[in-house]
């Protein structure tokens, strides 16, 4: 019994070096994929759509529209958005639905190395390497990072795989409109269509631009270290 726990304690320990390791590398370096665009290849058999830009050429609008849409307090945080999390657990109590209260940090933990499957498993993995991801990248790097990784349609990933595929024009010319679109559609990629949206993406989509508004626009994005102009 020792001998087993030791040999885990040892597994654990290995594993975690080498999500360390890949972190510090991919601090600096784009990243070559995801779990997640792995996944998608390999159960349809051709590669998934997926291109890395820079934040330097991915438009303001964009990447202010996730931080609007997903997480608000990304800035404020360190991983976690514990306000958002008591808000869905007391809604959960007085009969609501059960929603998620995700920040961008656990979103990107969950596509660089886990499955979209919710399990108390993968939450407990998530919750470890997203205190890594805070611990050893920049809010700049992390926010980067899920813009080009956030599925934005069935295969396509990154803001530059979208803006290409549904606008035919790079990531560094989005509108406020067009990126707020993406965004949009974020919940559910493969049943919402930037190119075809329902009535309920453009709700969202018009809600999204007014947070954007709301939130001062793009000059936002300097307290995270993205310059707000190009």
């Amino acid at each position: 019994m020792r001998s087993l726990a030791v040999f885990a304690f040892r597994a654990v320990g290995t594993a975690l070096a080498a999500v360390a390791a890949m972190l510090v590398l991919f601090a600096v370096v784009p990243l070559p994929g995801t779990a997640f665009t792995l996944r998608w290849s390999l159960t349809h058999g051709s590669a998934a759509s997926f291109d890395w830009e820079p934040a330097e050429r991915i438009s303001p609008h964009l990447l202010l529209a996730l931080v609007a849409s997903e997480d608000q307090r990304f800035a404020d945080h360190h991983g976690f958005d514990w306000e958002a999390i008591r808000k869905a657990a007391s809604e959960q109590e007085h009969g609501g639905r059960l929603r998620g209260a995700s920040t961008i940090s656990q979103q990107v933990a969950k596509n660089l190395f886990l499955w979209p499957e919710r399990t108390w498993l993968r939450k407990g993995l998530e919750t470890v390497l997203t205190g890594m991801v805070e611990l050893v990248w920049s809010k700049r790097r992390i926010l980067e990072v899920y813009a080009n990784v956030a599925e934005m349609g069935d295969g396509i990933f990154g803001a530059e795989a979208a803006s290409e595929h549904f606008f035919h024009k790079p990531a560094a010319s989005l509108t406020t409109e067009e990126a707020a679109l993406l965004v949009a559609v974020l919940p559910n990629p493969k049943a919402f269509k930037a190119n075809a949206p329902s009535p309920q993406v453009r709700r969202r989509q018009q809600w999204i631009v007014g947070q954007m508004a709301a939130m001062g626009g793009p000059a936002w994005l300097r307290r995270v270290g993205i310059p707000a102009s190009r």
